[in-house]
Order: structure tokens, then sequence, then C-alpha cells
């Protein structure tokens, strides 16, 4: 039975596992003129979040304030809080400290993940996200801590425009879950949907930074899809 046993949340999340060692190793070549191994590794360990952390490259290179580094991880991640309440859905019957184990780990590509396995397992144990978790974990720490040796080795390790990685495997996750929704969900409102988080950000980039427009729209546009689906 799929959906089930720790092994099998591994065996699903190594296609994730292998591209997190590949943009791992970008991360950490671009880090290497900046943190050392002991930092990498620690970042990798309590931040977790590839876009935060190429994030936090760019502002240490830049040697922005402290307070402002965090604001931005903060800004960054906050989607996760979106994701988390969904994924909790599917655990109910797991204890709190499972579920906040779970969502600890969560990642966009782990949440994907989960979602291509609900279209052929109805329940799915708390086992199996944690396998699909913690592979994922592993992976980026181990690719960002090699990454970041390799680049001790490189002269000039930002002239190789490894930060583009980053953007790439987002078009891959984005083009992946856009044809899931596309069944599963109604187009007239998955149109919708998407046209209030378009419109919405168009405003609001006119009044508000555009990192904080796109957090205000992503949050209409999930308030709208959850009112949809109450219909």
């Amino acid at each position: 039975m799929r959906g089930q046993t720790f092994k099998q949340g591994a065996q699903a999340a190594v296609p994730t596992a292998l591209g997190y060692i590949s943009i791992g190793l970008a991360c950490g070549i671009m880090a290497a003129p900046y943190m050392n191994l002991f930092e990498m590794a620690l970042m990798s360990l309590l931040v977790y979040a590839g876009s935060a952390q190429f994030a936090m490259i760019g502002m240490i290179a830049l040697q922005a304030p402290v307070l402002a580094i965090a604001l931005t991880v903060f800004l960054i991640n906050i989607r996760h809080l979106l994701l988390c309440l969904h994924a909790s859905t599917f655990f109910r019957k797991s204890s709190l400290g499972e579920n906040i184990a779970i969502g600890s780990l969560l990642t966009d590509e782990t949440y994907g993940v989960l979602m291509g396995e609900q279209l052929h397992t109805e329940l799915i144990s708390a086992s199996w996200m944690q396998g699909n978790n913690l592979l994922s974990y592993a992976a980026w720490f181990l690719g960002t801590v090699a990454g970041t040796a390799l680049g001790g080795l490189l002269p000039n390790p930002e002239s190789f425009g490894l930060d583009f990685a980053l953007v790439a495997m987002f078009i891959g996750i984005f083009s992946s879950q856009f044809a899931l929704m596309l069944r599963r969900v109604r187009m007239n409102k998955l149109f919708l949907v998407l046209s209030v988080v378009g419109l919405a950000y168009l405003l609001l980039a006119m009044l508000v930074q555009h990192s904080l427009a796109v957090l205000f729209a992503t949050l209409l546009g999930c308030t709208v899809g959850v009112l949809l689906d109450d219909k």
C-alpha cells in the first residue's frame, strides 16, 4: 500500500533529493567567498530554504544589516505558513509533535511530492511524510556543504551565474504543479484565482514594495480559492 512507510516516502523524494544536491552545490559555490563550511552547514540546518539562502548570501556579500536579512528571510518564507496549514489537513490523526516536525521541514518541493502522492493514496501517514522531508533535508545539507568546499577551490565562483539555478528549479516546480491543477481544478475556477492574484499584484505593486505585493496577492488568491472550494 502506497503512502504509508518512511521508506516509501524517502523513495518518493529521490527526484527532489537529486535536484536539491545540484541546487545545493550551486548555492554553496556562490557562498564560498563569504562563508566557511561551518557557517554554511549551520545555515542549511537552521534556515533550510533555497530562495532565502540565496538571498542571504547576496545580502551578506553587500554587508547588509542583520535585521534587514532577518526580515527578508521572513518575507520570503512566510508562504510556508500557507503550505503547512494545508499539509496539516492530511495528518489530522497525527500528534501535535508529528505535525510540528512535518511543518518544520516542509518545502515547496516536498509539498509538491505530497500533492502528487495524494492523487494515488487517499490516506497518507506521517511516517511517509517524514521520509519525504528528511531525505530532502539531508540532500540539501550535503549539497550546500559540498558546494561551499568546491567553491573554495574556484577563483571566481560568481562568474558562473549559478544563482539562476534556483529560478530554473522553481520554473520546473510551477510547470508540474500547474499540470496537476489542470487535472484537479475546473478551468473557470483556476482562471478566476489566477486573475485575482495577477490583478491584486498589479494594484498593490503601485502602493507597496514588490515583495509585499507578491505576499498579499498570494494570500488573497488563497482566500478566494478556499471560498470557491466551499461552494
